[in-house]
């Protein structure tokens, strides 16, 4: 049975969600489950907008089906050549033979990399700024190479003012009905995975997503529809503004994210005193994360929202713990910049986690380490006390000269 959704007079939404997923791409817990969208357009020549994963290959041509009633599909474009999006591709010209595939010279190749159907007797190649006229429609292709692959591109339908942004502006979370962002509480429902589906997946690409919100100005936007997550209508530069952000690598907000390693809770509970001094001088919304218990993904997304990190960690064969490592070498893989960081390290007999993670951040551009660090033998002592006090003073003043 068919669930489609009327964006506009003529256009349509015919993806499918994934409720049952535990992880994106295999690696990204996604608990609220994840949709993959495709778009068709009812104009003189009828027009598909990417296809979809084989998990809900289903429920999407029996709404290709029901949509068209009857008419042959016409084009299908092709904007990103990722299998969550691309996966049906030869099944779609299987069942529409007549069919032309509008990409890219790229994304051309990739197809020819993932089927075997001889795709030269039916693409279309397109490039920067090229038009392709479906009858009332003009749809314009824009280039975005590595956002987040090579052969992306975006269409935009000038005549109604559409983006087809292709993962650009993507959300996790399997859509419940609602389709559009304006119908749900976004900001505080599925703002926070937005940012972790853009950290994660896009946030490597901050200069190629700059040269596409660069582009994306030019246009005159209406609508944005991506490949996952919500369809935007309203507050469209309430959004953007959140890219733009992202995407130079600007704190979000001046806040405070801990993470912190610890074996036995010595280290936890070193990173508990300090986040309740912090608290007791007015530093708000405090998040704490235990690297053992917390997906590095969440994590990832604090980090491209705060302005202000601490790392804690005990040293772990004379290196730093595991999951810590994992972390940060997450952090420097996603090219994170401009945040002040301050460090807690610990260990038994020979204390160095915490020159290794300052090393390690040190890949990173712009970043600002503060002065204090705090170094325990196995437990906080009484005799700390005033190191404590120092490194909560300079995580204020930091914070405070940032807010100021």
């Amino acid at each position: 049975m068919y669930c489609v959704k009327n964006l506009k007079d003529d256009l349509y939404w015919i993806g499918g969600n994934e409720r049952r997923i535990a992880l994106f791409e295999n690696i990204y817990p996604v608990p609220n489950g994840v949709s993959y969208n495709s778009y068709i357009m009812l104009d003189e020549k009828t027009v598909v907008f990417d296809t979809v994963d084989k998990s809900v290959s289903g429920v999407f041509f029996e709404n290709i089906e029901h949509i068209l009633d009857g008419r042959k599909l016409d084009y299908l474009i092709v904007n990103h050549m990722e299998p969550d999006h691309a996966a049906t591709i030869e099944e779609v010209l299987l069942r529409y033979p007549d069919l032309t595939i509008v990409c890219n010279e790229k994304a051309a190749k990739m197809i020819k990399q993932y089927f075997n159907f001889d795709i030269d007797s039916h693409v279309k190649l397109v490039k920067e700024m090229d038009v392709l006229n479906t009858g009332k429609h003009s749809l314009r292709f824009i280039m975005a190479p590595m956002v987040h692959w090579p052969e992306v591109m975006v269409t935009y339908d000038e005549t109604d003012r559409v983006l087809f942004s292709a993962d650009a502006f993507g959300t996790f979370g399997a859509l419940n009905g609602n389709i559009f962002a304006d119908e749900v509480n976004f900001k505080s429902e599925w703002l926070s995975e937005a940012r972790r589906y853009y950290a994660n997946i896009v946030g490597k690409y901050g200069p190629q997503v700059q040269a596409l919100l660069s582009k994306a100005k030019t246009l005159d936007i209406d609508m944005v529809c991506p490949l996952h997550g919500p369809v935007w209508r309203k507050d469209i530069s309430w959004f953007i503004e959140k890219y733009q952000k992202w995407s130079s690598y600007t704190p979000e907000e001046n806040a405070i994210t801990i993470v912190y390693a610890s074996i036995y809770g010595n280290t936890e509970n070193a990173i508990n005193i300090i986040a309740s001094k912090l608290a007791d001088r007015g530093i708000k919304n405090i998040k704490i994360y235990d690297v053992s218990a917390t997906h590095p993904s969440f994590i990832i997304s604090e980090v491209f929202r705060c302005s202000h990190l601490v790392f804690a960690s005990t040293t772990y064969n004379a290196g730093i713990f595991v999951n810590m490592e994992t972390l940060i070498n997450n952090i420097i893989a996603h090219n994170v910049r401009n945040r002040t960081i301050a460090i807690v390290e610990n260990g038994s007999w020979a204390p160095t986690a915490g020159q290794l993670i300052r090393k390690k951040l040190s890949e990173c551009k712009d970043i600002t380490f503060l002065n204090n660090t705090i170094s325990l033998r196995s437990a906080l002592k009484k005799d700390q006390v005033n190191l404590v006090e120092q490194f909560v003073d300079e995580i204020c003043d930091s914070i405070s000269k940032c807010s100021g």
